[in-house]
């Protein structure tokens, strides 16, 4: 693996919320009492679908993870020395059965964010979160916090309630166009479904890997319902899926295209032209493959040099430390990876950090 240049946009780091409790002051008063009437306070809702302490999945040298600024400066900002760095909150305030509940904890997340990470250092940039499972209340939020520059992105989860390009999601997806907003995709389940086709598996083993699949299906549905044609300025940033499951999805979806065309009269084009265009992929985890001969084909059937992000994914343990981009990859596309296409993905990172 290779050294990230200095200076580099990470496009997924991840800032833990440890209690519910700090978002009290960022509640409105009804909000606030509503949670201290039910407890809620003692808990955190942080979605541990993996196993927390498990090698494999954070740095021991990284824990605790990062629940201030400056535990976040130690690990990553200062060592690792990114330009930038934009926060994803992964919470469970995105998947309550509530919405009301939901929408009132996403406002107050974002309010955290606001305050103690985003004003605290001016390298920080963060996704807005949102209730995923009311397009109406998270077009408002996003609304609402789309004033602050420092927000660069809505946030979803590739499996929720129904498909993402389903109509019913299209207020998001109006709402981040018009503030010229990607979407970011990050991998993980609301749970309202099982995360294989087959259902519910009893392993971590299981969950994990079939988290590929569920970020297949969430690009299928976002394509094939005709979301880029309905909002064409928007992009989809898909964080966490890893990399080398696109080739062979790009080839089904364009040969089932071929022969079945006329049921989506939207779709102009070949289903990978539009991907090409309108959807972006994270670094980590890269998934590489063991010899060079395989990466190069790989990055050869992707047909874009535009298409990958830099990212860290702090502090999940998927690479070595600073080690976080794979061998082999030319000087030219590291600076397009690391710089360029962060750059024309986000335009909010050409905005000055100040809301």
């Amino acid at each position: 693996m290779t050294h990230a240049p200095p200076g580099a946009i990470d496009c997924d780091i991840h800032p833990v919320l440890p209690s519910v409790k700090l978002l009290l002051p960022h509640l409105d008063e009804y909000w606030r009492e509503h949670i201290l009437r039910r407890g809620l306070e003692r808990d955190s809702f942080e979605t541990n679908a993996f196993p927390s302490t498990a090698p494999i999945n954070a740095r021991p040298d990284w824990t605790p993870a990062a629940d201030t600024v400056e535990t976040l400066r130690t690990h990553l900002l200062d060592p690792m020395a990114p330009a930038v760095a934009i926060c994803n909150v992964i919470h469970g305030a995105q998947m309550m059965m509530s919405e009301d509940l939901s929408a009132a904890l996403c406002r107050a997340i974002n309010n955290w964010l606001a305050k103690e990470w985003l004003d605290r250092d001016p390298r920080l940039r963060a996704s807005i979160v949102v209730p995923i499972h009311s397009p109406d209340l998270a077009a408002e939020e996003i609304d609402r916090m789309a004033a602050d520059p420092r927000f660069v992105q809505v946030l979803l989860l590739s499996m929720a309630e129904l498909p993402l390009g389903r109509r019913q999601n299209w207020p998001i997806y109006r709402a981040a166009e018009r503030h010229g907003l990607p979407i970011g995709i990050h991998a993980g389940s609301s749970f309202r479904h099982p995360p294989s086709a087959g259902g519910w598996g009893s392993t971590y083993l299981e969950d994990y890997v079939s988290y590929a699949q569920g970020m297949a299906g969430a690009l299928n549905s976002l394509v094939v319902e005709g979301v880029f044609h309905r909002f064409p300025g928007l992009k989809a940033v898909l964080i966490e899926s890893g990399v080398t499951w696109l080739p062979a999805s790009f080839w089904r979806l364009d040969k089932t295209w071929r022969g079945v065309r006329a049921e989506v009269p939207w779709l102009t084009r070949m289903p990978t032209s539009i991907i090409r265009d309108h959807v972006r992929l994270t670094t980590q985890p890269f998934d590489a493959p063991p010899h060079q001969a395989q990466l190069d084909l790989i990055m050869e059937e992707l047909g874009s040099d535009e298409m990958l992000l830099y990212a860290s994914d702090y502090p999940h343990w998927h690479y070595e430390g600073a080690d976080s981009l794979p061998d082999g990859l030319s000087p030219d596309l590291i600076r397009k990876i690391a710089f360029d296409n962060p750059r024309a993905t986000y335009p909010r990172l050409a905005v000055p950090a100040i809301a």
